[in-house]
């Protein structure tokens, strides 16, 4: 008999941990700090990437091409991206630098967590309604490919924490002989 209600249960049980996952990486957004009128803070700074869905589908594998073109999240602790070393995190779409090393944290989330970007002009914000929650979506400015969120629960000294997809970025190690 408790074995028959324990296999009931087990489907509320479940969905209960997947809110309670989904809403892990969701802390902090009820209060974003948004002004109302922003719609869309695209830059011009760099060439734009503009090419088909046909294209896409052959420059990127199947996970990329879900996160960055469909907007797509991986699973949580799949691709964190620890211990990479001193370097950089371009797009996987299109190398545009987006993060350094330097401010890459772990955030406890499960994605790769960065407090700043290397330039504002490189990433494009915009307001996401999505699951029914207010958030704001990162997205790459030169080829408009989904990053992930920014949340105002980050480390000092930006506050911010960019919850970026792994499969979103590419790790560039920094060359040893620039110095």
């Amino acid at each position: 008999m408790a074995i028959k209600s324990a296999i009931k249960q087990t489907p509320i049980i479940g969905l209960l941990f997947a809110i309670v996952w989904f809403m892990g990486c969701q802390r902090s957004s009820n209060n974003l700090g948004v002004s109302k009128n922003m719609e869309k803070d695209k830059t011009d700074a760099t060439e734009k990437v503009v090419l088909t869905d046909e294209e896409w589908k052959r420059r990127l594998t199947p996970e990329q091409y879900h996160i960055l073109r469909q907007k797509g999240t991986e699973r949580a602790f799949t691709n964190e991206m620890k211990n990479l070393g001193i370097g950089s995190f371009v797009c996987a779409g299109c190398e545009n630098e987006l993060f350094v090393s330097d401010t890459k944290y772990d955030s406890g989330c499960g994605w790769p967590s960065f407090y700043d970007a290397v330039d504002d002009d490189n990433i494009t914000q915009e307001l996401d309604y999505s699951f029914s929650m207010k958030r704001i979506e990162v997205l790459c400015s030169r080829c408009d490919g989904h990053l992930g969120h920014i949340f105002n629960d980050g480390p000092q000294p930006t506050g911010l924490r960019y919850c970026i997809n792994g499969g979103a970025i590419k790790f560039r190690k920094d060359d040893e002989n620039k110095k």
